[in-house]
């Protein structure tokens, strides 16, 4: 019992300060945990620690290679994105890296029988920065505000931040030996900051998740994440009436498919992941013409000893963010040409171009991952990771204010380092 006291006190430390994460999934992080990441993001049939079973399919619990006995995971990951963008029109061109950081994501994860160890039920419990997104242009030659005329500035969208943490308790029941079920419920702590301070919101979801084992060394998963949205009051004056307002984003439904096979003698892990990512039905990310999303994943992990292995994946995530082109920017006057809706607020094409283009250039589509891990004990081990994401480009051109041609860039970039600890109980 006071193990389990000072994991449950470690959960919910690791909850109030986790930091935020920055994503390659649109603004969703790949995977969680350097066991997962390593192997390209994969999971859903056949997660390989209690992180990654609670991100990725609760109903894995039961089939984990833990099982019958408990673990705890503790997980770091640093994360590197690099930012550019241009704004090429009749002035010239205006070109800023955002400000480089590194970001320092924690995560932890349990799973636990409830009851004796050969209990069918299974309890989990994680908490991890699991999406995020944002630009700092700040003081670089973009924020200019009185680029064009007095308070008519370059662009908007020169500073955002996006940040989403996940708490989430769940269950999972197996029904046979090769038959189980299993449920998560996201509780997420969502902050978003537009330059007019941080506000901060709660949104809640499910997951269920089922596992089927047609054979001995074949898992099938599959897996629902519920919408989940969030209101974040008093974050921007979209409409320039002197009220900031209220934004609504909602993280998007998701269906995802895993199937994965693993060698008798456990020396060959295989497994491949498809997910389907509903952007274009939520709140938030249709205003701004995000597309549904198809995401792809690949990984093998190799073990040439029982205490050494090795990891490679590869993973695809369609572009969620649709290029307009041809879009009347100019203003008569101090109003604009041409508008665009955002939950009833009325924005300028130009500046709702540059807010897309220019504030969540969520772009990367190809990553590749490799890492390493080791056996120390019976009971401890550790878990290495590192994530490329290739440069990613978005383009469009229309008119400025002005009424002259322009044309938006915006380029994406990451890289990530994760390590992990794990230890069974």
């Amino acid at each position: 019992m006071k193990r389990m006291a000072m994991v449950l006190a470690l959960l919910s430390f690791v909850a109030v300060i986790t930091s935020p994460a920055h994503g390659t999934n649109g603004d969703n992080l790949i995977a969680v945990g350097p066991n997962a990441r390593a192997m390209g993001g994969v999971g859903i049939a056949y997660p390989l620690d209690a992180i990654s079973a609670v991100f990725a399919n609760p109903a894995a619990m039961c089939f984990a290679p833990y099982c019958p006995s408990s673990q705890f995971n503790f997980s770091g990951t640093l994360f590197m994105p690099k930012v550019e963008a241009t704004i090429t029109g009749a002035g010239g061109v205006v070109e800023a890296d955002s400000t480089r950081k590194v970001y320092a994501i924690p995560a932890i994860g349990l799973s636990v029988p409830m009851g004796s160890n050969v209990s069918r039920w299974r309890f989990g419990l994680a908490a991890y920065g699991v999406s995020g997104l944002g630009v700092d242009y700040r003081g670089s030659v973009i924020d200019n505000p009185n680029y064009y005329a007095p308070s008519v500035p370059l662009v908007s969208g020169e500073y955002t931040q996006l940040q989403i943490m996940k708490f989430a308790p769940s269950f999972a029941y197996q029904l046979s030996e090769r038959l189980s079920l299993g449920v998560a419920f996201h509780i997420d702590y969502s902050s978003l900051d537009l330059r007019r301070g941080s506000s901060f919101n709660y949104g809640f979801g499910v997951q269920p998740g089922v596992i089927y084992k047609p054979t001995d060394s074949v898992s099938i998963g599959l897996t629902y994440t519920s919408p989940q949205s969030v209101d974040h009051k008093d974050v921007t004056d979209f409409d320039q009436d002197g009220t900031l307002d209220t934004l609504e984003l909602e993280a998007p439904q998701q269906i995802g498919f895993g199937i994965a096979h693993k060698s008798l003698n456990g020396g060959l892990l295989v497994e491949a992941d498809a997910k389907w990512v509903n952007w274009s039905d939520a709140a938030g990310y249709k205003d701004f013409d995000w597309d549904d999303q198809w995401v792809l994943a690949l990984g093998v992990q190799i073990k040439p000893t029982n205490k050494f292995s090795l990891s490679a994946g590869y993973h695809y995530s369609e572009n969620p963010l649709n290029e307009h082109n041809g879009w009347d920017g100019s203003f008569t006057g101090p109003v604009p040409n041409s508008i665009n809706t955002v939950q009833d607020k009325n924005i300028g094409s130009y500046y709702y171009e540059t807010f897309r283009i220019i504030g969540f250039p969520a772009i990367v589509q190809h990553h590749l991952t490799f890492g390493i891990g080791y056996q120390f004990t019976d009971t401890f081990s550790m878990d290495i990771c590192y994530m490329y994401a290739f440069k990613e480009t978005i383009t469009e051109n229309g008119t400025d204010p002005t009424g002259q041609l322009v044309n938006l860039e915006s380029s994406l970039s990451e890289d990530s380092i994760d390590f992990g600890l794990t230890w069974r109980f």
